[in-house]
C-alpha cells in the first residue's frame, strides 16, 4: 500500500449500511434531456477529421491529463492537455483523467476514425462514489456528465474509463498506435505496455528521452521507435493550431475584450498600488480579478513590473512599489473558459505622462512595433516579423551612441559576427498565440520560424527595450527603464488585423487613455 493511500485510509470516515440508505434517498430527480450540441462540436469533428487523414489506420491516444497535486491533498484547478482540448473542445475544468482514442476504422465501414471519449461519468446517488470520494464525488466537486450528455454535447462516442485499457491494447499487434506522452504518465504507460506484448514489437520510449529505444519494425514496414510516433504525432497536433478556425478567432476575440477591460480597469486605479506596499501584488490582483469574473482567469503569470523591474524579462514576483515617475509594464492576458489566451503588453506612465527619456525609448519601441506589423500578409516568413522590428532597434541604438565603437547597424544585424544590440532586446519579436500563451511550441522549425504566415495564423508582436538599472554602457537617465508594446495580430487575406488595437499604443494614445479613465 503506498504512503497516499495509508494516509487516505487513516483519514477514512467510517460507512454504516445506514448511512448508505439514507444519504442516497430523498433526492429530487436529476433534470431530464441531454445538453444541446456545442457550437464547437463541429469544429472540433474537423480538426479530428485532419488528425484522422494524416494518420490512416493508426490507433490515437489523446489523455486530458488529471489532477496536479499543489500540497498533500490539495489540487491545481484542472486544465485540460491543449491538444484534448482543441480535439473535443472541451473547456476549464473538464474532464480529469479522461481519454481521447481515435479509433481507425475499417476501409468496409469507410475508414476514417471513430472518435471516442473515455471518462468517468456521474456514479448516480446510490453510489458510495456521489458522497466519499472528494475527487469525482458529486458531494466533493459537483455533478459529473453522463456518456449520454457528452455524446450529444460534443458529437463524441462516450464511453467509461474503465474500458480504456482493453481498448487500448485491443489489436494493437496489428496497427500502430501513437499517444500525446507527456500529457499522462499512466496512459502513456498503458500504451507502452500494449505496445511491449503486441505481436509486432514497437517498444516504448523510456522515462527520459536520451533512453533511445532499439528500432524495429512497425506495422506499416517503416523502421520506427516508440519515441518517433509520439513525438511526431504531438508535432503534428501542434502544427494543426497554427492556423485558427473560425470560432478559434471569435474566442481569441473575446480575450482581448475580457483582456481590455482588465487593462482599463488598472489604469482607473494605479493610485491604490502607489500608496500601497507591494503595489506590483495590487496590480496583479486587480487584474487578475478582472480575468477571473471575465474568463476563466489569467491565461499566464501576469508581468506587473514598475520601475527597473521591467528589464526582467519573466518578472512575475511582482514585489515591487508602484511608484510615482516610473513606468509600470503589465503584461497579462485573459483565459477565456474555452482557454483561449490572449497576450497583450503596455507600458504605462504611472503619473500619467512620459518623461523626455522614457518617450524617446517609448517612440523607439512603437516604431519597431509598427515596422514589423508593416510586413505581415500571406506568404511572408515568420521570421520576418522580427527581422523589421529588430532592425528599428537597432537604428535606434546606433543612433543613441550605444553600439560598439566601429559597430553600425548592418554589423550589429550580422548574424555571425554582430547582434550587438540584442544587449537591450534578447528576445524574439513573435510567437503564435491560442489555448497556449506561447502556442503550437512543438511544431518543428520548418513549420514555424522558417513557414510562411498563412491566413488564419494569430501572433504577438512585441518589440521591446530594456537598459538595467546598473547598466554602465548607457547614459545614467536610460538606467532603470524598460518598454514592451505587445499586440495580437491576426493574418487575414490580404495582411493583417490588430485584434488588440482598441488598447491605445502611441505614446501621445496612451496618456490620452490614462487621462480619460482617471477623470
Amino acid at each position: 500500500m503506498s504512503e497516499e493511500q495509508q494516509q487516505s485510509e487513516s483519514r477514512a470516515r467510517p460507512i454504516t449500511d445506514e448511512l448508505r440508505s439514507f444519504i442516497s434517498s430523498g433526492w429530487s430527480p436529476r433534470p431530464s434531456g441531454t445538453p444541446d450540441r456545442a457550437p464547437v462540436a463541429d469544429f472540433a469533428g474537423a480538426r479530428r477529421d485532419a488528425v484522422s487523414e494524416r494518420f490512416p489506420g493508426e490507433r490515437l491516444v489523446v489523455p486530458a491529463g488529471g489532477f496536479k497535486v499543489r500540497s498533500n491533498d490539495t489540487d491545481y484547478v484542472f486544465r485540460p492537455h491543449t491538444a484534448f482540448a482543441h480535439l473535443t473542445g472541451f473547456g476549464s475544468d473538464q474532464e480529469p483523467d479522461a481519454v481521447l482514442v481515435l479509433e481507425p476504422r475499417d476501409q468496409t465501414d469507410g475508414g476514417g476514425h471513430e472518435a471516442v471519449l473515455y471518462f468517468r461519468p456521474w456514479g448516480g446517488r446510490d453510489s458510495d462514489e456521489f458522497f466519499s470520494d472528494s475527487r469525482y464525488g458529486e458531494f466533493w466537486v459537483g455533478a459529473r456528465p453522463t456518456l449520454a450528455d457528452v455524446e450529444a454535447e460534443f458529437g463524441l462516442t462516450a464511453r467509461h474509463i474503465d474500458e480504456l485499457k482493453d481498448a487500448v491494447g485491443k489489436d494493437a499487434g496489428h496497427l500502430t498506435v501513437r499517444v500525446v506522452r507527456d500529457a499522462d504518465p499512466e496512459v502513456a504507460a498503458l500504451v507502452d505496455a500494449a505496445r511491449a506484448t503486441a505481436s509486432v514489437d514497437v517498444r516504448p520510449a523510456a522515462e527520459e528521452k536520451s533512453s533511445e529505444v532499439t528500432v524495429e519494425e512497425s506495422s506499416q514496414g517503416t523502421e520506427t521507435t516508440a519515441v518517433d510516433l509520439d513525438e511526431e504525432l504531438a508535432a503534428f497536433l501542434s502544427t494543426l493550431r497554427l492556423v485558427k478556425d473560425e470560432w478559434e478567432i471569435a474566442q481569441m476575440r473575446a480575450a482581448v475584450a475580457a483582456t481590455h477591460l482588465g487593462f482599463d480597469e488598472v489604469i482607473a486605479h494605479v493610485h491604490d498600488a502607489v500608496v500601497k506596499d507591494r503595489g506590483e501584488r495590487w496590480v496583479e490582483g486587480l487584474f487578475g480579478l478582472h480575468a477571473r469574473h471575465e474568463g476563466n482567469g489569467v491565461g499566464y503569470d501576469s508581468i506587473c513590473a514598475s520601475g527597473n523591474h521591467a528589464t526582467t524579462l519573466h518578472w512575475i514576483k511582482n514585489t515591487g512599489e508602484v511608484n510615482e515617475g516610473e513606468l509600470l509594464l503589465l503584461d497579462a492576458g485573459v483565459e477565456v473558459d474555452a482557454l483561449y489566451t490572449a497576450d497583450i503588453t503596455r507600458t504605462l506612465p504611472v503619473d500619467g505622462t512620459f518623461g523626455e527619456t522614457q518617450r524617446r525609448i517609448y517612440d523607439a519601441v512603437y516604431a519597431a512595433q509598427e515596422a514589423a506589423m508593416a510586413v505581415i500578409r500571406p506568404g511572408v516568413k515568420f521570421s520576418d516579423v522580427h527581422y523589421a522590428a529588430i532592425r528599428v532597434i537597432a537604428e535606434h541604438l546606433h543612433e543613441w551612441g550605444f553600439l560598439p565603437e566601429g559597430i553600425d547597424v548592418e554589423a550589429s544585424l550580422d548574424k555571425e559576427h554582430g547582434q550587438h544590440h540584442r544587449r537591450w532586446m534578447v528576445h524574439g519579436t513573435s510567437h503564435h498565440l491560442g489555448l497556449d500563451v506561447h502556442d503550437c511550441a512543438l511544431a518543428t522549425r520548418a513549420d514555424y520560424s522558417d513557414a510562411e504566415l498563412k491566413a488564419g495564423m494569430i501572433l504577438t508582436v512585441e518589440p521591446g527595450l530594456y537598459f538595467k538599472a546598473d547598466d554602465e554602457l548607457v547614459p545614467p537617465e536610460f538606467r532603470g527603464t524598460g518598454v514592451r508594446i505587445e499586440d495580437d495580430i491576426l493574418v487575414t487575406a490580404d495582411g493583417y488585423e490588430n485584434l488588440s488595437a482598441a488598447l491605445p499604443r502611441s505614446a501621445d494614445d496612451v496618456e490620452a487613455w490614462i487621462a480619460r479613465l482617471r477623470a
